[in-house]
């Protein structure tokens, strides 16, 4: 089987640098150059004279939503989570080597989360339906009843020792592998609905939830919100959006569209990533991306040059640089330029839901309807 694959070959015209820099963004004006989604992908964007592009989109069904994806290095194959089961697609040949349903094993087939861990398990977080966990033919789930916080999980995290720590829509659990137990953290966070974890070189958890961002470091816990500087201004006006947990179950969803337009709730974090400087990157709902190096909050926007102010994934490719998924295509930030790519790059679709960067240096990004390869010719 393989997964229906499109060879983008798209004529390339130079425009003009565009420069900015609001007033969210601690960079001195002048220095970050913007570059639109669907301008210029030449060498003059970047010192190193190279730009990646879209490559080849694999399509997934037009209503299908890749919602996560996750590098395997044992098996140099990317694992694509949907929202009708996961596919595993050699990277070598773009074959799909296996797909994965609830007949197979999946405790549910809308995939939100993966984590391929150090000891080459594969961990599923669903949509509903707990966490399956597989490795080698033989399948696991986890279910409150096994201490799971939720039947709805969003994000994995590894520690060094091999320990997890999982993010659910009624809180955190923290996962030890070798007695198999869960310790639920309720209480101590900012908000119970957790969307991204990730942990950083001195072992501090930062997890992002619908209030804002939460920080263990293995003794006490922090805390921050919109108050603290999380999200940028609502420069734009958009609508403010009440569409939050709260306890409210029957009628949260993930919906960001008030009559058809952005809306704005920038306490709310999509998606956290720790760099491989140490600092926090948190992707709000309306506020952008926030930037966190242990002091302050500094927010970049559209006005920076970031694709939109929806960020639902964040990456960091081998040279360091930052990718962004948002709600109006996919934004590459070296530290100095932005350059965003959209449908008229070859992206199957504006929405970004998530990102996976390998090794080798190709970044897969997952959408609605498909999954896209950005590398270097």
């Amino acid at each position: 089987m393989r997964l229906a694959r499109f060879i983008l070959i798209a004529g390339l015209v130079v425009l003009p640098l565009m420069a900015g820099c609001s007033e969210s963004s601690d960079q001195a004006a002048g220095q970050i150059q913007t570059v639109p989604a669907g301008e210029s992908q030449q060498a003059v964007l970047s010192e190193d004279k190279a730009v990646p592009e879209v490559l080849e989109t694999f399509n997934v069904g037009e209503n299908v939503f890749v919602r996560s994806l996750a590098f395997d290095p044992d098996r140099q194959s990317l694992w694509v989570g949907t929202s009708l089961g996961v596919h595993e697609v050699d990277l070598a040949s773009g074959d799909v080597k296996d797909t994965f349903t609830r007949k197979h094993g999946l405790a549910n087939e809308y995939i939100f989360s993966i984590l391929v861990d150090s000891q080459g398990y594969k961990w599923f977080g669903t949509n509903g339906g707990g966490i399956s966990r597989y490795k080698e033919g033989q399948w696991t789930t986890y279910f409150p009843l096994h201490g799971l916080a939720d039947y709805w999980v969003y994000a994995f995290a590894e520690n060094t020792d091999g320990a997890l720590w999982i993010g659910t829509w009624a809180g955190a659990n923290f996962f030890d592998p070798q007695s198999e137990t869960f310790t639920t953290y309720f209480d101590e966070l900012v908000n119970e609905w957790v969307y991204g974890v990730d942990i950083d070189s001195a072992g501090r958890v930062w997890l992002g939830t619908e209030g804002g961002v939460s920080m263990y470091d293995g003794s006490s816990w922090s805390a921050w919100t919109h108050k603290d500087g999380l999200g940028a201004p609502n420069r734009e006006q958009l609508p403010i959006s009440t569409n939050t947990g709260l306890g409210t179950r029957a009628r949260h969803n993930l919906g960001v569209l008030s009559d058809g337009r952005a809306t704005y709730n920038p306490s709310y974090v999509f998606s956290i990533h720790v760099d491989d400087d140490g600092t926090v990157w948190a992707g709000t709902w309306g506020g952008g991306v926030s930037r966190f190096a242990g002091e302050t909050w500094t927010n970049f926007t559209r006005d920076d040059g970031l694709a939109g102010n929806i960020v639902y994934s964040i990456a960091q490719d081998k040279d360091g640089n930052l990718w962004f998924g948002t709600n109006q295509g996919l934004s590459r930030f070296d530290g100095k330029i932005w350059r965003s790519y959209g449908r008229a790059d070859g992206l199957p679709d504006e929405n970004i839901y998530a990102i996976a960067a390998t090794p080798g240096g190709d970044i897969w990004v997952g959408s609605k309807g498909g999954v896209a390869r950005i590398g270097y010719r």
